[in-house]
């Protein structure tokens, strides 16, 4: 939990600490000492799991293409896509280009943006989510000694709601994303496998974004 607790206090941080110029300094900062809090805790974590490789880049894959393909439906059919009070009805399309130039600080921006996405994302967010939350839902007060995928509809359904407070500019797609890993988690039972799966789900997201100049999803 520490490691995603310090993750979301330097990216609260960055919006009033840093210039736009410096962004690319936020980044790192966030995912070094996100990762330095992890190594520092990883003694105390359960058994991480298998990888399933193979299975982790088909979901990826997959979910990175619901996510884009989805969130663009739901544009369409005029569903909000944010939830208020948490995001707006309509979000701020964010063209970076517009922020960041065209040049090297652009690129060092969106590299380093990628990197820590693929990177420490995936670790922290994984260890919060399916890691300490799906049992928390079962039994707070001494998570710990739920093992590890142990099935509750109520942690399954509940955390996936609760997903939308870390992305209400996408809550729908948030919403089918985190049921798909759960679903993953449940079967695999494997911190390691989901992290390589949310790993490749923002590295097609990024791609796709990047090459598409799609920045929706910025």
């Amino acid at each position: 939990m520490a490691p995603f607790l310090v993750y979301l206090l330097l990216l609260t941080l960055q919006d009033f600490v840093f210039p736009d110029h410096l962004t690319w300094l936020a980044i790192a900062i966030r995912g070094i000492g996100a990762l330095l809090v992890f190594e520092m805790l990883a003694r105390h974590l359960p058994p991480m799991g298998r990888p399933h490789v193979t299975l982790a880049v088909v979901v990826g894959v997959a979910t990175a293409a619901m996510w884009a393909a989805g969130q663009h439906w739901l544009n369409g059919l005029g569903v909000p896509a944010g939830l208020p009070p948490l995001g707006s009805a309509q979000p701020e399309v964010i063209n970076p280009h517009d922020k960041f130039g065209d040049g090297v600080l652009l690129w060092t921006t969106v590299t380093l943006r990628i990197l820590v996405a693929c990177t420490a994302v995936p670790i922290v967010e994984e260890i919060f989510w399916r890691g300490f939350l799906l049992r928390a839902f079962i039994r707070w007060e001494d998570f710990e000694k739920i093992p590890m995928g142990q099935f509750a509809w109520r942690a399954f359904i509940g955390t996936a709601l609760l997903s939308v407070a870390q992305h209400p500019n996408n809550w729908a797609v948030s919403i089918v994303c985190w049921l798909i890993f759960n679903a993953l988690f449940y079967y695999t039972r494997s911190l390691t496998c989901l992290i390589i799966t949310h790993a490749v789900t923002n590295l097609a997201l990024y791609v796709y974004m990047v090459s598409a100049r799609d920045w929706l999803f910025w």
